[in-house]
């Protein structure tokens, strides 16, 4: 039977030593809808947590609480057990304050407190950042197959807390490898990291974490004593130092653990008081630049490592936004952060799949819960069959050229350059004297070593801002003559050049009825491996470049007439075994994918290591060169079926208006490419991963 809460609790809040605050926070209640939730899809979570072992589940939103449901043995004011979400709750925190004490560096060297290290030529190079990224090397006190106490040795004797478990893993816990060279989960190198936080607090007003964590986050932000407990309950007398368990070992009301939630989403504000500064929460909550963890299974799609914090950067648990940040531990503890999307949540309970544990989180928690948000995009079509997730490279990996440009449909010429064309800007360096509206380039090289080259043509080059010129929506090369679209040409002309776009023709003829930005499906070099004698090309079906559609369509026509208006056939619908239908008339036209008034610009391309078409879609809202999102979407022809394999409302940048995947660029097994965008006004250039379903 299930305890149903009022979702109003007032808290009494802290300011210091347990002095009342005379506006303290408090905890409301808010509509679903009000906050962007279906009512019916936060039931529907609800409803699947409580299906898989959950005792607890707090969803916060705009600093309403949407959702609080808990199990008959728990409650809103009964601690839980976090297992190893207390190395973000307790080891990240306390890591935070240390840093912006200035007493801690990351990238110090943990030697620097722990002396016994420093005679060891191995210990001496690990860092505070290692020991908080799990890639210190330290072996972790756990097997496979055998319980905590079933070990054995000195691994037994860490959970026995025997003499104490800081001394087993400064001097008896082996490494596994050179630090900073891999990932390993570990606790013991977590316990270090509490070690060396607490030998720098010696000279500080709070000599041990637990005091750290009372004073300078848990009583400012209004969580009473008894909500919350950490490290097992004990401290630990080692050399002096007041040791206290930053691995597990806390006990955190749902409530609890959402104030800190609320903490993190704000920056370190708590309702105007400054508790941690944005500079040490950015800091600490970024990709570490650590080896990434395992991602197979039994693991699951792990995140990267953030300061003893998990952070999605790159969009490895797909549904949730690039800024994501978890805490988590064993049972499947959950603290979810989410700041763009002004979303805190928190999930106690059992571990809900034995064989995955990131998994199982993603499928029966993270998932749903961003299902049931109604201003968030929910993927137009079911999880691709052939690729599970795409995983981003960091942000800080990103290559960025031609500043000031955008568009950069691309096409792979028969010379192995890439062409491309760009609008509102000056091109590559050196720039160009006068900003085109529509300006053409190739690209030597494959990234991160790229080169740009600006191709002057006076028959091609356009001069005007927006809509007041034309612009290229896409570009192919086939037997050596590049093809061009232009938008913004009531509605779209095609242009081509022979000679790799020194200069260009403009066709008699335009399309104006939908297709406002059509573009082609690119193939290989100089078009080699297209799929038959036809070149494809598709938009979103309207007369406007700039306004969305609720559906795409699709044209073809044969290789060898691409300038013959009267040869196109577009795709109606489609037959008996998948088989499309085509029409010679275009207002017969029907939708080759549907996303009502979410279809926008794109770019397509064939993957011949995955033998799957690959479709990026931009997201029609706001301004896409700086915030935004995108889908991308797969399908074994180029009339579908389509199936998501990646969809996000707000990317961790600006994916611009317009983007595509090189297939030069593509490995030759598929499951490395580069996405080309025009994100930040700029030629960015980003690697994305493809993880394949079994």
């Amino acid at each position: 039977m299930r305890r149903l809460f009022p979702l109003v609790t007032l808290f009494t809040a802290f300011i210091g030593f347990a002095a009342p605050h005379a506006d303290a926070f408090e905890w409301r209640a808010g509509g679903a809808e009000a906050n962007g939730f279906s009512s019916e899809g936060l039931e529907a979570l609800r409803l699947e947590l409580e299906r898989n072992q959950t005792d607890g589940v707090v969803v916060v939103r705009n600093d309403r609480v949407v959702l609080e449901w808990y199990s008959k043995n728990s409650g809103p004011d009964k601690p839980h057990y976090t297992a190893s979400l207390a190395k973000a709750l307790v080891g990240g925190l306390s890591l935070m304050v240390a840093m912006q004490d200035g007493l801690v560096s990351p990238d110090d060297p943990a030697s620097r407190y722990i002396p016994e290290w420093r005679g060891d030529d191995l210990r001496a190079q690990i860092t505070l950042r290692q020991l908080a990224t799990h890639s210190s090397g330290v072996e972790d006190a756990h097997s496979p197959y055998l319980g905590h106490f079933e070990m054995g040795g000195w691994k037994t004797r860490f959970w026995n807390r025997d003499p104490d478990p800081f001394s087993i893993a400064r001097d008896w816990a082996p490494l596994r490898f050179k630090p900073g060279t891999a990932f390993e989960y570990s606790n013991t190198g977590m316990a270090m990291l509490s070690y060396a936080i607490t030998a720098a607090l010696k000279d500080a007003p709070q000599h041990d974490v637990r005091t750290l964590l009372r004073d300078r986050i848990m009583r400012p932000i209004g969580v009473k004593d008894d909500e919350w407990s950490i490290g097992y309950g004990k401290t630990y007398e080692v050399n002096g130092l007041p040791l206290v368990a930053n691995w597990g070992g806390g006990n955190y009301t749902a409530r609890a653990a959402a104030r800190v939630g609320r903490l993190i989403l704000h920056h370190g504000d708590w309702d105007g008081e400054r508790i941690l500064s944005p500079e040490t929460i950015t800091s600490a909550l970024a990709d570490a630049g650590t080896p990434a963890p395992f991602r197979g299974e039994p693991e699951g799609p792990a995140p990267r490592a953030g300061l003893a914090w998990w952070v999605n950067t790159d969009g490895v648990l797909s549904r949730l936004p690039m800024d994501a940040v978890m805490g988590a531990g064993a049972g499947n503890q959950v603290l979810l952060i989410a700041p763009s999307l002004n979303l805190v949540a928190v999930r106690f309970g059992g571990l809900i799949d034995p064989d995955s544990f990131w998994g199982g989180m993603e499928e029966h928690f993270f998932n749903p819960l961003i299902a049931a948000m109604t201003d968030v995009a929910q993927p137009p079509r079911p999880p691709s069959p052939a690729i599970e997730r795409a995983v981003w490279a960091p942000a800080r990996e990103i290559v960025r050229m031609a500043t000031g440009s955008d568009n950069w449909p691309l096409t792979w010429g028969d010379d192995d350059r890439l062409y491309t064309a760009y609008g509102d800007g000056n091109g590559f360096k050196p720039f160009t004297g006068k900003k085109l509206s529509m300006g053409f380039a190739r690209v030597s090289g494959s990234p991160p070593g790229l080169t740009g080259e600006n191709i002057r043509s006076e028959s091609g080059e356009t001069i005007g801002d927006g809509p007041r010129a034309r612009k290229a929506s896409g570009i192919i090369m086939v037997d050596g003559v590049l093809y061009l679209w232009a938008r913004n040409a009531a509605n779209a002309q095609l242009a081509w050049s022979e000679d790799h776009g020194e200069t260009w023709r403009w066709s008699d003829w335009k399309f104006e009825t939908g297709f406002g930005a059509p573009t082609f499906i690119n193939f290989g070099r100089n078009n080699e491996n297209a799929r038959d004698e036809f070149v494809y090309l598709v938009s979103h079906d309207n007369d406007s470049a700039y306004e969305p559609a609720d559906r795409m369509v699709m044209a073809r026509v044969p290789a060898d007439r691409i300038l013959e208006r009267s040869a196109y056939e577009f795709f109606e619908s489609l037959g008996e075994n998948n088989s499309p239908r085509w029409t010679k008339e275009i207002n017969k036209r029907g939708a080759v994918f549907v996303h009502t008034g979410k279809c926008y610009r794109s770019g397509i391309s064939w993957n011949p290591g995955l033998r799957r078409y690959l479709w990026l879609q931009t997201l029609p809202k706001g301004d896409a060169r700086f915030e935004g999102g995108f889908g991308l979407y797969d399908a074994p022809e180029p009339w579908g079926p389509w199936t998501t394999v990646y969809l996000t409302q707000r990317w961790d940048v600006g994916p611009g208006e317009s983007s595509s995947l090189p297939v030069k660029w593509m490995s030759p097994d598929g499951r490395s490419a580069f996405m080309v965008f025009s994100g930040s006004d700029a030629f960015s250039v980003r690697q994305v991963d493809f993880i394949l379903r079994e």
